[in-house]
């Protein structure tokens, strides 16, 4: 995401259904008299200002609805809090590149551009708000818009996560047998950042909607934690010893063109070997799964038996040796160990 748009989806939490500037510029569109808003008097704003008069009042959304009944442009404080001024013409660089037709959206854009301020339009004709930042516009959409493409991109989710459960059945079962591949865990990698992707998107649906998108958010929160979670699991299990410069969530830096090649997935993740090349897990991962293990207790029996395959093998008598296990935590950590091994040998590693 750009520095741009990062400061868009922040925009647009203050322009989201159920606020105060959100609510005014609704009582505008209803009003059909159209309006230009500057969030941010800097002195490149001054300059750029020509009339007007000075308010420096408390924002309520009556009071953006009457000035907009004026001409020119209400001035907001940074914070959107206060409108330092209305009826303000704003005269910025004419020789400013903008694709803008009408003159409210040209000036909108130009002042973005030169200012660096957010600066959003009501169009009484077209009856649309949008945001312009930089010199780039976002629409402000409806919320029966946005929520109807948040439904369909939480669907998308949902079978994303889906099919990435199906990958993690099929790499345990190559876990245990020690058969797992740099392809096989590029191909997991590829489906992890779509699902990050996904819900990337969706929670910026979540920022417009504003309280109307409460359930979707409370939706979101556990398939990003768990998203996180396993990138890190993944990262520490095959972070080769010589290297630091590894980690699955560096796939955040391609572009969604590039994911497709494994090749170059793999290197930025950070593998220097081929796509056949096997690796073993050290298994953390795997016993993230045992409850009420500490990671310390995690740490010292991959230290100990070298390894997933040595932690597989090991008695309970063996497992008691490490320092934190005991007796009720070998039993139950022995009972795990068996009944993934035999899942996953019930289970052939298929596609």
């Amino acid at each position: 995401m750009s520095q741009t748009d990062a400061r868009a989806r922040d925009y647009r939490a203050q322009l989201a259904p159920g606020t105060p500037l959100r609510h005014g510029l609704e009582r505008i569109l209803r009003g059909r008299t159209g309006a230009l808003v500057v969030i941010g008097q800097t002195d490149i704003i001054r300059r750029i200002s020509t009339g007007g008069f000075a308010l420096d009042t408390p924002f309520t959304p009556t009071a953006l609805r009457e000035l907009a009944k004026m001409d020119g442009a209400i001035i907001l404080s940074a914070s959107g809090d206060r409108i330092v001024a209305a009826g303000v013409q704003l005269m910025p660089d004419a020789d400013l590149d903008t694709e803008e037709t009408g003159t409210r959206h040209r000036t909108a854009d130009r002042v973005a551009q030169q200012s660096g301020c957010a600066v959003i339009t009501v169009s009484a004709s077209m009856n649309t708000i949008s945001l312009f930042l930089d010199d780039q516009r976002y629409p402000i959409e409806a919320p029966g818009a946005i929520l109807s493409r948040a439904n369909l991109a939480l669907q998308t989710l949902e079978r994303y996560r889906s099919r990435l459960r199906g990958i993690l059945r099929r790499l345990s079962v190559l876990e245990v047998q020690d058969q797992v591949t740099v392809q096989d865990l590029v191909l997991l990698a590829q489906r992890l950042e779509m699902v990050r992707r996904l819900e990337r998107e969706t929670a910026g649906y979540v920022t417009e909607l504003g309280t109307d998108g409460r359930l979707i958010e409370l939706q979101l929160l556990e398939v990003n934690a768990r998203a996180t979670d396993l990138s890190e699991a993944l990262t520490n299990d095959y972070r080769p010893d010589d290297t630091s410069e590894f980690s699955f969530d560096r796939t955040i830096e391609l572009p969604d063109s590039d994911l497709a090649d494994l090749a170059l997935v793999a290197r930025t993740i950070g593998f220097t070997v081929p796509l056949e090349a096997e690796v073993s897990p050290r298994g953390y991962r795997q016993l993230a799964s045992v409850q009420r293990l500490p990671h310390t207790v995690v740490q010292r029996l991959i230290d100990h038996f070298d390894g997933l395959q040595g932690i597989l093998g090991a008695s309970i008598t063996e497992l008691r040796q490490v320092e934190g296990v005991g007796g009720h935590r070998a039993r139950a950590l022995r009972d795990f160990l068996t009944q993934l091994t035999e899942l996953s040998y019930a289970e052939p590693p298929g596609e």
